[in-house]
């Protein structure tokens, strides 16, 4: 069996998942070429688990101060490439086709006939999920963006539907957190301003990561730019997590057990959708924009923490690949096995 996986590089949730599948796949001696797009290559790392890798341009999606910028997303990506990489992205020695919400290689399989399962939390959208407002918009893009001939979405609940749980890729959490130790990751807004904002609580000690940051210190602020292991390091020993509202990363604090405030980029669905569910759930608490008294007020209280045990989702999911079986029965007893063994606790 050769596998094409398709990747969209514009956010590391995508990534961070990517690397659990790399993992299964290898365990199962699985033929895997990855593809990535979204980003510049230069600016990927710790792509080691892809071995060789091939990039490409892609779509991706532009923000200014916390906000999605519809303008600067369509004035952004070039188009015309896009549609060449497409129709000209040779699949023929390929057995199956994923993409986790990289269109690319969805529209190229699409086109071509092949099997595509396009993998990751969008597909969950095509569900009666929580959902903020309804911006058919949005949940056109969600669905067309990256289309698919089997959709597997995943979520922080079944929602009584074929919808799986999330693929968590961090390692157990440290004996003991540093009570006073926050995590931030806010890379959609103005880093300036955050930290700025957060020098105003000296009480607390903020790690605050983001691309284009240079490592710094300034009194109780730790200015680090992204990387995999400083950040899964620093995720680990935290007690707190303040972070824009995306799947993957929110998970990653689920399953490690971390009190959780999210602020979602605005006039993005799916952040926001995000936030709505976390809430519901019980599972975070939501911050609608940057400012000091109600992040003051959050790290001051004793919310209790629910740590939530997921199963090695990556693992099954390869394994029901290999199978053959893709249609939905199969589907939904895969996710029924696998929330079987999700465990909500203390």
């Amino acid at each position: 069996m050769k596998v094409l996986y398709g990747v969209q590089g514009t956010g590391n949730g995508h990534l961070s998942r990517a690397r659990a599948m790399a993992k299964a796949f290898a365990a199962r001696d699985i033929n895997v070429d990855y593809l990535f797009s979204g980003r510049p290559a230069e600016r990927y790392f710790d792509m080691q688990a892809f071995g060789h890798f091939r990039t490409l341009p892609g779509l991706t999606f532009a923000s200014s101060r916390g906000r999605l910028s519809y303008l600067k997303t369509f004035f952004g990506n070039n188009y015309w490439h896009l549609v060449r990489d497409v129709l000209t992205l040779d699949l023929q020695d390929y057995d199956l086709v994923l993409t986790d919400f990289e269109p690319i290689t969805a529209w190229a399989g699409w086109l071509r006939g092949k099997t595509v399962v396009s993998m990751g939390h969008q597909p969950a959208f095509d569900h009666r999920v929580p959902v903020a407002g309804h911006d058919f918009r949005s949940q056109w893009v969600m669905r067309m963006f990256a289309p698919g001939s089997v959709r597997l979405g995943m979520h922080w609940d079944s929602f009584k539907a074929p919808i799986l749980p999330p693929i968590v890729n961090v390692e157990h959490a440290a004996d003991k957190s540093e009570q006073r130790k926050v995590v931030v990751y806010l890379p959609f807004e103005e880093q300036e301003e955050v930290q700025a904002l957060l020098a105003q609580l000296p009480e607390y000690e903020f790690y605050i990561y983001a691309p284009g940051n240079k490592t710094a210190r300034r009194a109780n602020l730790h200015i680090l730019p992204t990387s995999l292991q400083g950040f899964q390091s620093d995720l680990s020993d935290c007690a707190a997590v303040i972070c824009n509202a995306g799947f993957e990363l929110s998970s990653e604090c689920l399953a490690l057990g971390k009190r959780l405030l999210v602020k979602p980029l605005s006039r993005q669905m799916e952040q926001s959708s995000n936030a709505l569910a976390l809430k519901q759930l019980g599972y975070g608490d939501v911050l609608e924009s940057l400012r000091l008294e109600p992040i003051r007020d959050w790290l001051a209280s004793h919310t209790p923490v629910r740590r939530v045990h997921y199963p090695d989702v990556a693992s099954e999911i390869v394994q029901w690949l290999t199978q053959g079986d893709l249609r939905r029965a199969s589907q939904q007893a895969l996710s029924d096995r696998l929330w079987e063994r999700v465990v909500v606790g203390p």
